[in-house]
This record gives C-alpha cells, structure tokens and sequence, in this order.
C-alpha cells in the first residue's frame, strides 16, 4: 500500500522551492492582466522579479478581513477573480461566508485538493465518508465531499444537525470514517449511546477543521477507536495543511504545508516573516487560476517547525492552528467578528458595553455574551441571545452585570479556550 499522496511529497525541499517560484511570477503577471483589484493592489509590483521568497516578502498584504469590503465596493468578487466573462467561465459553484464574503468554486475536481489530507490520515479508495460539513451556502461540505471523492471514496452528504437521523444513517450504511467540525463527531457518539444505545463502531477514522482539536478531545476519540487527524483550510485558499500519522496511530508532531501554494509566517500587522520557531500571522500564496490569492493575509496565527516530518514528506511544517491575531474568533467552525458583537449591542440601547467569551463545556464551544446594563428588565437576556444568534447564526448565554464591571482592556473577544 502506498505510504504517500503523490511523488510531490517527497521530492526535495530545493525542488519544491524551485518549482513554486519558477511559477509565481506568471500567476502575478495574470492576476494583474485580468483582476481589476490586483491591477490596482500590486500596481507597483514586476511579475518577472518575483522569483524568490525574499522578492515575495516585499509585495503588499491582501488582508482577508479587507474581501468583504472590496466586494462591497466592487460586486461581486472585489475584482480579485479572473476567469473571463460570464458565470459559465467563472465558475462551477459561488458560496457565501459570514462577512459576508462570496467565494468561487472552480471546475476542477478537488479544486481545493482536500483528497491528499484525506489520503494522509488514512482513508483509502473504496471506502465510504460520513461528512457533517455543511452544504448550504457554505463551501465545507462541497470542497472535502469532492476531495473524498477524487480520492475514490463514496460519501454520505449529512449537512450539520438531524442528528438522530445522521446516527441511523451511520448505524445502517457503516462508513468508515467521518469528516466534519471536531465537536460534531462527540455529538454524533454521544447521541448513539444514549439510554444505554450501541457506539458507531463503524468509525475509525476522522479528518476534522474548521475548529481547534483539542488534545483532550482527540485523546477521547482515541479512546473510542477513533483516530482523529485535523487539517487547516479556507474558502478562498482550499487546503493549507494537514495532519499525518505516526506508527503508533497518533498524529505526527505539526502540519505539512500543501504543495499547491506558498506560506510564510509573518510579525502581526507587517508583511515581515519571521524565523522560524517564532509565532506569527499566516500568509499563503495560491497558484488558482481562477481566484488567485497574493500574499493573503489570513488573521490565523502559528509558527514553522524546523526539521523534517518523521512521516518522510519533506513539505514545510507548521505547529497548526494557534488563535488569531485579531479578536476574530472561531466557534464551532464559524467565525465570529468584533463587528458581529457591535451589532448586538447596536440593537440593543440599554447595553452599555458587551464582552464575548468563548469557552469549552463538556468538549464542545460554549458562548458567553456579557452585557453591561443597568437595565433588569425581564426578557432583556432572552431578548439579546436571540440577536447574538441571528447576527453570528451560533447560540450563546447572555449574562447582565452592573455597569463598569468588564475589564478595561479593549477586548470585544476573548477566546479562553487552552489551545494544544
């Protein structure tokens, strides 16, 4: 059986490098001959001189949380898209994101090349995949069902919820392994052993995102006989990295950068990388024709690991996912902004300040909105709950405290979560 993806995964560092670069400067000639927004974005720039990752490192930022508003101003893809006139030569699918930010989809089968993380944590041609990515309006559920498929894997498109019935349907067809948000497979366990019900025992494997996993989660799933990998993506980006695993059935220390793109690791608030070992924003370069990302600056924070993988690819690893470098946060695999706070409070006058902490209880994320007020009336906390979940589509408590009572310190967010 092969150990690995591809033959790309074991080349030499030197080769990768050099063919990544050989092909950069094209990718910017085109973004600037065909996006508006890039002919703009990188007016200053020379294609031809990009050919190296110190040349790379001088080129502006695109910041992600800056999309939404350039799409705002110029509908629909903030004249970062290329591709020619006409939805039929743009794309095969469009999502929607909280932003909200509106996503291409391309022709390819796995456009966002998930099949190599699916590949790496174990799942084989011939298998059936339960996946609880969702597939409504979001790209989760169509980007890793097209990648399971590339990889010669029947799939099970459950969504998120209908959880008893997702648990029949895991109880009848037995797939062998899951994909979707860390949380949801515990929900899905628990849901069939209760009142003394018979455990998945179909589910070996798993390939989560869209969360932190945990280290006492991933040790919970092991101990039910799952083995648990994660990977890191992004609507706009695909597949960032993955997860491997080790002899023992464990992961193998980091994540593998993919081969599609280039990631570098820079001092927050600067275009800067910095050595590695040290914790940094990410910014990743694609080589996607159709929505091609420039030194995208993702918000997400992590630091290169030095050395190769035990596994023998000899990609780039990363440490993974460890918070933002902003106060946007992640809970329950949606993204929830400052913004998103402010508008809560904005619907609500008698709230003077508002704080959001993002907890965990009983392995999953939990949301806490506290209000400053000096209102007690009845009904205010159900009131404002109800806005919290129809402005970021996730449920959280609503605590009121007497004025003045949160800290003074600026944080509209604050992720008190233990990441590993």
């Amino acid at each position: 059986m092969a150990e690995h993806y591809d033959a790309l995964e074991t080349r030499s560092p030197e080769a990768r490098e050099a063919q990544l670069f050989a092909g950069l400067p094209a990718q910017i000639a085109r973004a600037k001959a065909e996006a508006p927004g890039y002919a703009r974005h990188l007016a200053e720039v020379e294609p031809a001189a990009v050919v190296d990752r110190a040349a790379l490192a001088g080129l502006p930022l695109l910041r992600k949380s800056e999309i939404a508003r350039l799409q705002a101003e110029a509908p629909p893809f903030g004249g970062l898209a290329t591709g020619g006139a006409g939805w039929g030569g743009l794309a095969g699918r469009v999502f929607t994101s909280p932003g909200p930010i509106y996503e291409l989809e391309g022709r390819d089968s796995d456009y966002a090349r998930l099949a190599r993380a699916l590949f790496a944590a174990g799942f084989r041609p011939g298998e059936l995949i339960h996946n609880a990515f969702a597939y409504h309006l979001t790209p989760g559920g169509w980007v890793m069902d097209w990648g399971a498929r590339a990889l010669g894997c029947a799939v099970v498109p459950a969504g998120v919820g209908n959880t008893e019935q997702q648990v029949a349907a895991i109880r009848h067809l037995a797939p062998a392994g899951y994909t979707g948000t860390p949380d949801f497979l515990k929900v899905l366990l628990d849901k069939a052993e209760e009142g003394g019900g018979r455990p998945l025992t179909s589910i070996r494997r798993a390939l989560v995102s869209g969360g932190a996993l945990f280290p006492s989660l991933r040790q919970e799933y092991r101990a039910r006989g799952v083995a648990c990998f994660q990977c890191y993506a992004s609507a706009e980006l695909g597949l960032i990295a993955y997860e491997t695993a080790a002899p023992d059935g464990g992961p193998n220390p980091g994540m593998l950068v993919d081969e599609a793109l280039i990631l570098e690791i820079v001092r927050p608030g600067t275009g800067d990388p910095v050595p590695p070992g040290e914790v940094g924003e990410v910014v990743v370069t694609n080589f996607n024709p159709l929505y091609p990302m420039v030194r995208l600056a993702t918000g997400d924070l992590s630091a290169l690991l030095e050395g190769p993988s035990p596994c023998g690819r000899t990609a780039p690893r990363i440490r993974g996912w460890l918070g933002r470098a902003d106060q946007t946060t992640k809970v329950k695999g949606m993204f929830v902004h400052p913004s998103q706070i402010a508008e809560v409070v904005r619907r609500h006058p008698e709230i003077r300040k508002a704080r959001l902490e993002v907890t965990r209880e009983g392995e999953q994320d939990a949301m806490t909105l506290l209000c400053e007020t000096a209102a007690t009336g009845e009904g205010l906390a159900a009131a404002v709950a109800g806005t919290l979940a129809e402005v970021t589509k996730l449920k959280g408590k609503v605590v009121l405290q007497a004025p003045d009572s949160l800290p003074n310190d600026g944080k509209v967010i604050s992720d008190e979560r233990t990441y590993g």
